[in-house]
C-alpha cells in the first residue's frame, strides 16, 4: 500500500518536513537523483509560499500511476490553503518572477521543471496548487493535455496516519474509461488492503460495465473486511455515463450548468452486496463533470460553479472540494478521498493514488 504525507505547515520549521516527506516519496516512487531533487524543490517553494503568503496551510505528497508513464508511480504534490488569495495569477506565474522572501524559484519555475503544474486561487478564500513530478524531466515547457477525460484526485487519511482506507483509480484510455473510488471498511492498513485489493482487481476489469464489475469486485473482495465501492464508466460514443454504487460512496454529477447527485445502494463490496445492482444513466458531455468521494468529506459540501475553477487541473478541483468542504471546527471521523473526472482539456491525466 501507498505511503500519504499529511504536513501542516504553519511554522518555517515544517518547510524541512515536506522537503524530507518529498524525497521519501521520490525514492519509494524510483525516481533518480536529479528527479528527486526538482520533486524537492518545488516542494520547497510551495511549502515555503504558505508560510510566507497565507499564514500557513497544508501539504499533501502523495504518489500516483500514469499511463504515459508505463505504469510508473509519480510523486504528486498539493498544497491547500485559505489565504488571502494570490492578486495576479498571470504576473505569479510568470517564469523567473518571485517575492523578496521566496527561495528565488517561483510558481513559474516550478510549472517550468514539473510534468504538470496548475493552481487556482480566489480573492479572501485561498489557493490549491497541485504539481506532478514524473522519472523523466517534461519534454517541453508548454504542454499539450491529450484528448479524452481527464482524471485527478487527492487522499487523506485519518489524524494524518500513513496509510488511508480510501484509494481511487482509472482503468481504459479507450472510448469506456471507468472511474472507480473504494473505501475500505473502518480505516487503518486493514481498511486500505480492501481498497488496495479493488484496485488490483479493477486493472482486470476494464470495459466491464458498472455493475458487472461490482460483482468481480466483490469476490475479489471477499479476503478482506470488505469496502464500500463507486464505479462510474464513460461511454463516449454514446456520449453515456453509467453509474453503480454499494456502500457510504457517492459523487455528483454536473451537466448543463447544474448538479446531479449520483447515489449508491447500501451494502459493502465483499460481504453484504445487494443481489442486483442498479445502474444510474445520465448523458456526457465534454464539459460534464464527475465528482466521487468517500464518506469523509461531510454529506452536504456544497459542489463549486466556479467556470475557472471548472477548467482547471482534475486534482486541483478535488482539492478546492476537499479544502472547502472541512473546517477546524468539523473533525473529519475518516479516510477522505476525493476523485474528480472532467472533459476533455483538463491538465494530464493520472490513474490513481492510495493504491
Amino acid at each position: 500500500m501507498s505511503r500519504i504525507w499529511d504536513v501542516p505547515v504553519d511554522d518555517s520549521t515544517r518547510v524541512r518536513d515536506v522537503r524530507v516527506a518529498t524525497e521519501e516519496a521520490a525514492a519509494r516512487a524510483g525516481l533518480g537523483p536529479h528527479r528527486t531533487a526538482t520533486a524537492a524543490l518545488v516542494a520547497t517553494e510551495l511549502a515555503t509560499n504558505l508560510i510566507r503568503h497565507a499564514d500557513g496551510g497544508r501539504m499533501l505528497v502523495d504518489l500516483v500511476e500514469r499511463p504515459h508513464a508505463g505504469g510508473r508511480r509519480s510523486v504528486q504534490l498539493v498544497s491547500l490553503d485559505h489565504g488571502p488569495g494570490i492578486p495576479d495569477i498571470a504576473v505569479a506565474m510568470r517564469d523567473g518572477y518571485t517575492t523578496a522572501e521566496s527561495l528565488g524559484a517561483g510558481l513559474g519555475t516550478c510549472r517550468r521543471i514539473a510534468n504538470d503544474f496548475d493552481l487556482h486561487s480566489a480573492p479572501g478564500r485561498g489557493t490549491v496548487a497541485v504539481a506532478r513530478i514524473d522519472h523523466e524531466p517534461p519534454a517541453g515547457r508548454e504542454r499539450t493535455p491529450g484528448r479524452g477525460p481527464r482524471a485527478g484526485g487527492v487522499n487523506v487519511p485519518l489524524g494524518r496516519a500513513e496509510h488511508s482506507g480510501d484509494a481511487w483509480s482509472l482503468v481504459g484510455d479507450g472510448d469506456r474509461p471507468t472511474l472507480m473510488l473504494a473505501d475500505g471498511l473502518g480505516h487503518g492498513a486493514m481498511a486500505a488492503e480492501a481498497s488496495d485489493a479493488a484496485v488490483d482487481a479493477l486493472h482486470g476489469l476494464a470495459g466491464l460495465p458498472p455493475d458487472e464489475t461490482l460483482r468481480h469486485l466483490g469476490r475479489a473482495l471477499r479476503r478482506t473486511r470488505g469496502a464500500a465501492v463507486a464505479v462510474a464508466q464513460l461511454d463516449l460514443q454514446a456520449g453515456r455515463l453509467y453509474f453503480a454504487g454499494i456502500g457510504n460512496v457517492s459523487g455528483r454529477l454536473r451537466t448543463g450548468g447544474t448538479w446531479k447527485p449520483l447515489l449508491s445502494q447500501p451494502g459493502i463490496v465483499g460481504a453484504q452486496a445487494p443481489v442486483s445492482v442498479q445502474v444510474q444513466r445520465e448523458p456526457w458531455q465534454d464539459d460534464c463533470l464527475l465528482v466521487l468521494h468517500s464518506d469523509g468529506l461531510p454529506g452536504r459540501w456544497t459542489p463549486p460553479d466556479d467556470p475557472v475553477l471548472l477548467a482547471r487541473d482534475p486534482a486541483v478541483v478535488a482539492a478546492v472540494v476537499l479544502r472547502d468542504a472541512g473546517s477546524a471546527a468539523r473533525a473529519v471521523g475518516d479516510d477522505t478521498c476525493v476523485a474528480v473526472l472532467g472533459g476533455a482539456g483538463r491538465g494530464t491525466p493520472s490513474t490513481g493514488s492510495g493504491d
